[in-house]
């Protein structure tokens, strides 16, 4: 094999393996746990691993149900859409997270992630609700 070959081959090994978000296809991919059609670009979650491979969610409820059965220590992204940015995925560790019945989200939670507290607090104050961290979330989604 020529260097030009092997070079070609390590970039492509190493494009392969990047760890970053990938992107939601809205209408045309499943929820990674309850398989529904993942629609809803201000609910959708996403994990992915250390390896790069990304788990797609309807439901910021789905990803963190699903969290039950993994070893969390092989999970580099925890990201969710933030609910006043549709479609822009988030970390999902340093949001705030509002469940208001004013607000339904694909699985009935009624529970939306807002990249700034600010913004949820403003949310929370127009449509009522409670106002949790991601410890507090993962404790009330059981």
């Amino acid at each position: 094999m020529s260097k030009v070959n092997i070079l070609f081959i390590l970039v492509l090994f190493t494009a392969a393996c990047t760890v970053g978000p990938s992107e939601i296809n809205y209408g045309k991919e499943a929820c990674h746990f309850c398989k529904m059609t993942i629609v809803d670009n201000q609910h959708a979650a996403e994990i992915v691993t250390a390896k790069g491979k990304a788990f797609k969610f309807d439901a910021i409820e789905c990803m963190i149900n699903d969290l039950k059965k993994r070893d969390e220590s092989e999970i580099a992204l925890f990201l969710i859409n933030d609910y006043a940015n549709p479609g822009n995925l988030i970390d999902a560790r340093p949001a705030t997270y509002l469940i208001s019945e004013a607000i339904p989200s694909p699985m009935g939670a009624f529970l939306s992630g807002f990249g700034s507290r600010e913004t949820a607090l403003a949310v929370k104050d127009e449509k009522g609700g409670e106002i949790y961290d991601w410890q507090a979330i993962r404790e009330q989604i059981k």
